[in-house]
């Protein structure tokens, strides 16, 4: 029978009382063992970090929990009185030498692995702390970037410089990367339209624009496509432009057009480069459509082709609802005036972007001066 506070011992037994029976039997010699309180020398720490099957938590498991540092010097000093008990004890019993070793060995064992357990406490403590400290710095700085955000938004401010200072950049040929102008067209019968635009794709730089409303997808394109010169589609019809603007450098392009005898005109850098009529004649531009940077569209707002994608950089695209003088296009075009477009002016807030496409900050006429 197993007692508290007995230690075992293994010991074996020889019948000597018969001469003709000789049974050696394993037999347990239970010797006492002074109790330190909240300690038992049979309990040990498991490998994973709990207590064995069978015995249950004691008060002082919390203690080291909470406090290892004052944990493990209370265990110290109890299991130094614990050894010097058991060696008092089994001096004044005269217990077998080796009897004392196994319990001094086992003392030792215990020892150490209460040892490395407070070490393995203090560790996941010291880790906790540092990852709750670098969860709270990211929490705060992620809570700043927001309410930063909220108060430029409360303020109508843009990201940029100024609202019109950036740039749509679109670096892939693909059929998912584009720009949605937010606002859409009334009823045309003329409009100018420019943009800066950046581009050395080949063949063609794609389609910088489209225009499409229902049952008209191709009712104001600019494209370049293959081989082919750069077009400019009204209701389907479609006129040549002589603009050469795949150079990889910053061009400014304005397009005008009037239903009345369908009149064209195509300036490039600020100089007219060509004129024409009969493009779509006495056709009013239809209201209320899609208006795409950077691909052209097959059905209102998508079935995009990657092959007509535009790929490069777009800029300052405005809108007026009647044809610029030359002089005001020249100007605009030597940075010389700012005159945001009436109908669809370049802003922040009226530009989305998807698919991977990207705005960034830009200053054209600066970086136009570094490409000269």
């Amino acid at each position: 029978t197993r007692a508290r506070g007995l230690c075992e011992w293994p010991c074996d037994f020889v019948n000597s009382g018969c001469p003709r029976l000789s049974v050696s039997v394993r037999c347990l010699v239970l010797v006492p063992v002074p109790e330190a309180p909240g300690i038992l020398p049979e309990r040990f720490p498991s490998r994973r970090g709990g207590w064995r099957r069978g015995h249950g938590a004691r008060p002082g498991d919390r203690c080291i929990r909470r406090r290892p540092s004052r944990s493990l010097q209370t265990l110290k000093d109890r299991l130094e009185s614990l050894e010097h008990q058991l060696r008092a004890n089994m001096s004044n019993a005269g217990l077998p030498g080796d009897f004392r070793e196994v319990l001094q060995r086992r003392l030792g064992e215990l020892e150490r692995q209460l040892l490395r357990k407070v070490a393995e406490l203090e560790d996941e403590k010291s880790l906790l702390h540092n990852e709750t400290s670098a969860h709270r710095q990211k929490t705060e700085s992620t809570l700043n970037a927001l309410l930063q955000r909220v108060t430029e938004l409360e303020r109508g401010n843009s990201a940029f410089k100024s609202p019109d200072a950036f740039k749509v950049s679109l670096p892939l040929r693909t059929n998912y990367l584009y720009g949605k102008i937010k606002k859409t067209l009334p009823e045309l019968y003329a409009f100018t339209i420019c943009l800066w635009l950046r581009s050395s794709a080949s063949p063609g730089i794609g389609t910088p624009f489209s225009y499409a409303v229902p049952g008209q997808a191709n009712e104001i394109v600019l494209i370049e496509w293959g081989n082919n010169p750069i077009e400019l589609l009204i209701n389907d019809k479609v006129a040549q432009l002589p603009l050469f603007v795949s150079d990889g450098k910053w061009h400014h392009i304005c397009v005008t057009w009037t239903t009345r005898d369908g009149m064209w005109e195509a300036f490039q850098d600020g100089e007219k480069l060509g004129t024409g009529e009969n493009l779509a004649p006495w056709h009013p531009i239809k209201p209320g459509g899609v208006l795409i940077l950077g691909q052209e569209q097959d059905t209102v707002g998508g079935r995009f082709d990657a092959t007509q994608a535009f790929v490069g950089e777009l800029s300052q695209f405005n809108i007026w609802d009647r044809v610029l003088r030359a002089q005001e296009i020249v100007n605009i075009a030597n940075c010389s005036t700012n005159m945001p477009g009436n109908i669809i002016p370049w802003v922040d807030n009226n530009v989305d972007v998807f698919g991977g496409a990207s705005k960034w900050p830009v200053e054209t006429c600066e970086e136009r001066l570094l490409d000269l």
